[in-house]
């Protein structure tokens, strides 16, 4: 009987986490698929007070895990007082909202006002939490024009977190010309953002995100190889806010975030891409072959991309 051999995965090959090396986190999505509510109520009650950026990520990659099942329902049946439950049911809501869009049709307004009124829902039960902002901002790309809410919605979250790495990312997106802005105000949110926050703050890497989402939105409509594509990273503009977010991000940089694989990940891309291969080379130091799919897919296949760019980098510094 011929033996069945399992193809051994090259050491070379990036190693794709969406935890990002949280084992705790990974357990909670496995209890999710098993549908067990407990692994996420532990995991949500054992997190460092005040570490927004963890508990957001966790909360983010647990609704997006339970968007499909009904985990949280049987969470806030059994505990119905429980904060957490809320919180999490909430932005469960948004990521179903979102799972709408993603099949060609955006929700109904009633829909996504109800979904808003569980959010604040959860923002009355953990006022101090940051989150269910988190989600409303999030939610707000939806509403057809944005929602006249927004700025008060962003101004509660600020309060409670000035610098919250999520939510930046998700008030980007939502200037971004892809929903209610345009490249040049996402431009200005990003530098913005990325100066006011303090040296070492992942916040840095605003920039090269506003970058990548911009050649992403133009390369779907004007094709990759345009000519006004082929010097998106390498021109002046570009070269400073790669080297600004170096010396602010990287070069300050004490600890590691809960986020940093897919902020790291970023900005290697953008220094490859302006033909800044010492500097990548250091982000690819850091990374140690763990790998996001975005933005290396907006440039071709997301795994080679990883792999051919930080070979280059290797040879480039010998």
């Amino acid at each position: 009987m011929a033996m069945a051999w399992k193809r051994r995965r090259s050491p070379a090959a990036p190693q794709y986490d969406p935890a990002f090396g949280d084992k705790a986190l990974s357990e909670a999505c496995q209890d999710v698929a098993a549908g067990r509510w407990q692994g996420l109520r532990d995991l949500l009650a054992a997190g460092a007070p005040r570490d927004w950026d963890r508990r957001s990520h966790r909360i983010r990659l647990l609704a997006d895990a339970a968007a499909d099942r009904r985990v949280a329902e049987a969470w806030q049946a059994s505990e119905p007082d429980s904060p957490d439950a809320l919180v999490l049911r909430a932005d469960i809501e948004v990521m179903r909202m979102f799972a709408v869009a993603r099949r060609g049709t955006m929700p109904a307004v009633n829909r996504l006002d109800w979904t808003a009124r569980i959010c604040l829902q959860a923002s009355e039960a953990a006022p101090e939490d940051p989150h269910p902002w988190v989600s409303l901002v999030t939610l707000a790309r939806l509403y057809e024009g944005g929602h006249a809410a927004m700025g008060r919605w962003w101004q509660e979250l600020c309060a409670r977190d000035p610098y919250h790495r999520e939510a930046h990312h998700q008030g980007l997106r939502y200037m971004s010309a892809r929903w209610h802005g345009s490249h040049g105000q996402a431009y200005n949110f990003a530098r913005d953002r990325a100066a006011a926050a303090p040296l070492g703050s992942p916040l840095a890497v605003l920039p090269q995100v506003a970058r990548a989402e911009q050649y992403r939105h133009r390369a779907e409509s004007e094709g990759r190889n345009s000519l006004d594509l082929l010097h998106h990273w390498s021109g002046d503009a570009g070269r400073w806010d790669l080297r600004t977010t170096m010396e602010r991000w990287i070069g300050s940089r004490t600890a590691p975030q809960a986020q940093d694989v897919a902020d790291l990940n970023h900005l290697a891309h953008g220094l490859v891409h302006a033909d800044m291969l010492a500097e990548a080379a250091t982000v690819f130091d850091l990374l140690d072959g763990r790998a996001t799919r975005v933005p290396w897919a907006y440039t071709g296949d997301p795994e080679q991309q990883y792999v051919r760019w930080r070979a280059r980098t290797r040879t480039a510094g010998r």
